[in-house]
């Protein structure tokens, strides 16, 4: 088990990445897609990754809060059957789309037309094929200390600083001292 504060386990093949896979900089959000932070985290994310391009990795892994967030989980799966179809960006996209948050199995259905997945797919009782993949995601979090979302890890390490723009890019770019 690894410290609390570090990455657990670290980012892999079976992450959900955007960007290069050996891109020297990393960016790891445990997100809920019904969380407002979550929601109002999204285009700030969206424009780091803009701003460092290439040299960056994103990464999305699951962490619904389903007491509070009574759809989160249901949005979990279904972007994880998104992504059997090669298509967990659309979906995650679709799913953190401005405006409030759009999730009953209704919904769900609608993102996932937007996203090009077959909406039968991203809906109970379907999506119990991916549940552990969710519960994976979450059962990490709890190990790298992640108490609620979103919890940001940069270059492994949690991120405890305000979720801006210019924030997120001199931590990811800051040289780490030898401490």
């Amino acid at each position: 088990m690894g410290e609390i504060g570090q990455l657990d386990p670290p980012l892999g093949a079976y992450d959900h990445v955007a960007g290069r896979i050996d891109a020297p900089l990393a960016l790891v959000e445990y997100g809920d897609f019904e969380c407002p932070y979550c929601r109002a985290a999204a285009p700030v994310i969206e424009e780091v990754r803009e701003r460092l391009g290439a040299e960056l990795r994103f990464a999305f892994r699951h962490f619904p809060l389903h007491e509070l967030h009574p759809h989160a989980l249901a949005a979990a799966t279904a972007a994880e059957m998104a992504a059997l179809e090669g298509r967990f960006w659309p979906m995650h996209d679709s799913l953190y789309a401005p405006g409030p948050p759009r999730l009953t199995q209704a919904d769900l259905r609608d993102h996932a037309v937007e996203a090009g997945v077959n909406p039968d797919r991203v809906v109970w009782p379907a999506t119990r094929l991916v549940e552990d993949r969710v519960e994976a995601d979450f059962n990490s979090g709890v190990r790298s200390g992640v108490r609620g979302t979103p919890t940001l890890f940069v270059n492994g390490e949690q991120y405890r600083g305000e979720v801006s723009v210019d924030r997120l890019v001199a931590a990811l770019t800051s040289v780490p001292s030898d401490s």
